[in-house]
């Protein structure tokens, strides 16, 4: 072994394997694709309570994703030794919208196909599903559920308070009902004809009917 020889790093080899150019055009386009996505995840977020620390991690994921694929197509060992190293990775948040999991994936696919160099794909991917995201999203549904609190004082009000509901609403049905003496409450499943909720107005002015609360329900939560 010559003197050269102990200085040879195989470390400081790998410092040019990507060059700062690359770099710097992959990072700041991964920036901007997930900002993209972040940007479309808050428009479209239908949940009881916005989480900005989520929007956030769909930039970083992005990012990361991105410069964890760079290192990995700049050499075929480290690639392998990559795929033992996230193995052991575990992520113990519970995801309660099923909508979360496509944003998480959407911005793990644009940074791998970032890193591979596919830059078309990924903006115009991006684009594309961004604007589908949109036209359903915003889409309004007259056949999503909604619940009806009623507060009656007794049977006949109940069967008043019901008569109604089916005339204006397209379908209605009881989930529950618990009585008191003097008190009737019910909780209902209805689902609405069009966007016009004036019909709970016009039933707490029926006799017997002490208040009425409509309740958008998803299946997962109530607001």
């Amino acid at each position: 072994m010559s003197f050269n020889d102990i200085f040879k790093s195989s470390f400081l080899n790998n410092v040019t394997a990507i060059s700062i150019l690359d770099m710097a055009l992959a990072l700041v386009l991964a920036f901007g694709v997930g900002l993209f996505i972040f940007l479309i995840y808050k428009k479209t977020y239908a949940g009881v309570m916005y989480s900005s620390s989520f929007g956030v991690t769909l930039v970083a994921l992005t990012m990361i994703t991105t410069l964890v694929i760079l290192a990995v197509t700049s050499n075929v060992v480290l690639s392998l030794g990559m795929v033992g190293a996230l193995s052991i990775v575990r992520f113990r948040t519970a995801i309660k919208e099923p909508m979360d999991i496509a944003f998480l994936f959407w911005a793990i696919a644009d940074g791998i196909v970032l890193a591979a160099g596919l830059i078309p794909l990924a903006v115009f991917g991006s684009l594309f599903i961004g604007l589908i995201i949109l036209v359903f999203a915003n889409r309004k549904d007259m056949s999503n559920p909604f619940i009806v609190v009623l507060d009656c004082d007794g049977q006949k009000s109940e069967e008043a308070a019901m008569n109604f509901l089916h005339q204006h609403t397209r379908r209605c049905s009881i989930k529950s009902k618990s009585a008191r003496k003097g008190s009737v409450e019910l909780n209902l499943e209805v689902r609405l004809r069009d966007t016009d909720t004036d019909f709970i107005n016009q039933l707490t002015e029926l006799e017997g009917v002490n208040s009425a609360v409509l309740v958008s329900y998803n299946g997962d939560y109530m607001g």
